[in-house]
């Protein structure tokens, strides 16, 4: 079992930036993978950003560029620095893992930016 707390989210404006925060219970060489996920209202939960073990990076159109996924393994800890953010970016945002075959998510942050 693997417990994710996320953190950093909050208000700011247009072109603003912000970073999450997502602090694991266990090692995160643990997982194979960890990423960011993003829920807006009435809309699906979305990928934002992915990261192995290995430090491969994936992202979704909207965030490339824009946003930048990284870890820090002696902090147990993975962040999401987004830049230059959008109202479309407004969403409550999720840390994923897979670990012991199932998905594994933190409570959510939420991200508000206005116009």
């Amino acid at each position: 079992q693997v417990q994710l707390v996320e953190s950093g989210g909050g208000l700011v404006q247009t072109g603003g930036s912000l970073r999450l925060s997502c602090a694991a219970s266990r090692s995160i060489r643990s997982f194979t993978k960890m990423g960011w996920f993003r829920q807006a209202p009435s809309k699906q939960r979305e990928l934002v950003a992915l990261i192995t073990t290995g430090g491969t990076t994936n992202y979704a159109d909207s965030a490339k560029g824009r946003f930048t996924i990284s870890s820090d393994n002696a902090k147990n800890t993975v962040y999401l620095q987004m830049n230059s953010l959008k109202p479309d970016d407004t969403a409550v945002y999720y840390c994923w893992c897979y670990y012991t075959a199932k998905n594994n998510w933190g409570q959510g942050t939420q991200v508000t930016v206005s116009s």
